[in-house]
């Protein structure tokens, strides 16, 4: 039974006033964290950031604005080019701002991806084993 799903996506970012580039977005679900979406953005083979998303969030991001916070998702429509326009706000700049990023996934691929994920583990059959976790807590692992 298959437990990982991953794959990997062009994606647009626009960090600031910045016209959008394109970067690489490895998206990666495990069954032993399943609520969860791993996000992970790299170009020219250097990681520029690694994001865990809640998984219900993600899927509701394509259809309504989502989130709070670090991280907010919405649909935006290009034309005929759905995205989920995903914005990450980042660590305190110097000047008192926080350093932010917004990236543009097409919408129909991240949809495919949640279907894989929930074809590991569907969605109310997600399981957390506390006393594992609070054993970890406790260890300080």
């Amino acid at each position: 039974m298959k437990s990982f799903t991953h794959t990997t996506l062009v994606v647009q970012l626009q960090a600031g006033d910045t016209d959008r580039c394109p970067v690489l977005a490895h998206l990666s679900y495990d069954a032993a964290d399943p609520f969860a979406v791993t996000f992970l953005f790299s170009h020219d083979g250097r990681v520029l950031a690694r994001w865990t998303l809640d998984r219900d969030m993600l899927g509701e991001g394509l259809s309504r604005p989502v989130g709070m916070g670090d991280v907010r998702l919405r649909p935006a429509s290009t034309g005929r080019w759905e995205e989920l326009r995903m914005e990450f706000l980042g660590d305190p700049r110097p000047d008192g701002g926080r350093h932010h990023a917004v990236v543009f996934v097409w919408a129909p691929a991240v949809a495919a991806f949640l279907r894989e994920t929930h074809e590991i583990v569907p969605p109310g059959r997600e399981e957390v084993r506390v006393d594992d976790f609070l054993a970890e807590v406790m260890t300080g692992g």
